[in-house]
């Protein structure tokens, strides 16, 4: 077995194993680390103990104190991808550059666009024992996705939402009434079209949500999760199985007119 595949999936446990090994490699205690980096030891706990994605502020101080030159600095920096779970950095980077991207969601809105409140609200009910200020770091990084759309050659974004999407009330009402305004604002963009898969339709063609991602001069790629993993599939027969689910999930979702419609209707309800 590799060294990559023995790493820890998740990147606040692989780089907070890396600062406790350096911290009793120098022989230092956590209270110790703590005066030195200007953070209280229970800061550090976490970290250690991989419930906290380490700052960049602190692992600059961790190299200082450790005299690591930077290891640290730029480990978090590989790991991370702006506090994202390791997993998941293969798919940011696959989005960063594409071209299309293809998406269907059958529980909850997507996350490039969701609103702070509602990502607030699902990562509470994800992880209800982290603090606030984790809470606040996991949903920055997710508003940061968005930038993709602010290029000046931002990709086609075509999203599919399970009615189910909207009628989930995450978080509160008030909180689903933003969503549904981002929703129909972002409607509006010409790099973005949102269709509903309605109840009536029945069945969907999955029963997975999945991504589709393009991109210049490359072959298009399958993304999907589990528990805990991302999954990136650039198997030609996956792929095609893969755009030929989406046709039909297309195919059977309303239009974007009557969707833009349905999203209207959702968002007087919940007022």
């Amino acid at each position: 077995m590799d060294s990559a595949s023995q790493q820890p999936q998740d990147a606040a446990g692989y780089l907070g194993s890396e600062v406790k090994a350096c911290r009793e490699h120098v022989a230092m205690t956590q209270q110790f680390l703590a005066t030195a980096t200007g953070y209280v030891r229970s800061y550090v706990s976490r970290v250690e103990g991989g419930s906290l994605l380490a700052s960049e502020d602190f692992v600059r101080a961790c190299d200082r104190a450790f005299a690591t030159s930077g290891h640290l600095t730029r480990l978090r920096q590989r790991l991370s991808d702006g506090g994202h779970p390791g997993w998941f950095v293969p798919y940011l980077k696959l989005e960063k550059a594409a071209t299309k991207i293809l998406d269907y969601s059958n529980a909850l809105i997507m996350g490039m666009l969701q609103t702070p409140e509602y990502a607030t609200a699902v990562f509470r009910a994800v992880r209800p024992r982290e603090s606030h200020e984790e809470t606040r770091q996991r949903v920055e990084s997710r508003m940061r996705r968005y930038d993709v759309m602010s290029r000046a050659n931002p990709p086609l974004l075509w999203v599919i939402l399970h009615e189910a999407c909207l009628r989930t009330v995450v978080g509160n009402p008030a909180v689903m009434r933003g969503q549904m305004a981002r929703l129909l604002t972002e409607a509006e963009s010409p790099h973005i079209t949102i269709q509903v898969h309605a109840f009536s339709a029945g069945a969907p063609a999955s029963s997975l949500p999945f991504t589709l991602i393009s991109q210049d001069d490359q072959p298009t790629i399958l993304y999907g999760e589990t528990r805990g993993v991302g999954h990136v599939n650039d198997s030609a027969t996956a792929v095609e199985a893969g755009k030929v689910t989406y046709d039909r999930l297309r195919a059977a979702a309303l239009s974007p007119a009557l969707s833009v419609t349905m999203i209207k209707e959702l968002m007087k309800g919940y007022s």
